[in-house]
């Protein structure tokens, strides 16, 4: 069995800090699919803000089991659209997971229904 996971960053940190950057040349949701990608069990991909439908298409949010979610400074960018996508896709089973500063993500708030 495999459990199909998508890696989402907003890959703006590692693009405009030049200390991040040389931690995270290929972004952090790269580091992060290299990483998972070491468990046999898991198909890993990758999205990010500046794809087309943030890389959260309806697609490719059907084929994601867990959907992690890596956010720091344009959780203000991301389209209300996505947001309900993500949403609708957490209530109907997917798993989701919330690093660094997510909790200020616009998923996390609507998730909560808090404007944390």
């Amino acid at each position: 069995m495999s459990i199909k996971v998508t890696v989402w960053n907003e890959f703006r940190h590692e693009r405009e800090d030049d200390e991040v950057k040389a931690v995270y040349p290929n972004g952090i949701h790269n580091c992060i699919k290299d990483f998972l990608k070491k468990d046999e069990e898991l198909n890993v991909r990758t999205a990010t803000l500046d794809e087309e439908n943030c890389g959260l298409s309806d697609d490719v949010l059907n084929s994601t089991d867990v959907l992690i979610w890596w956010g720091h400074m344009a959780h203000d960018r991301v389209p209300d659209d996505v947001v309900t996508r993500v949403k609708e896709s957490v209530l109907k089973g997917m798993g989701m997971i919330f690093l660094h500063s997510g909790h200020h993500s616009k998923p996390f708030r609507a998730l909560m229904g808090t404007t944390c």
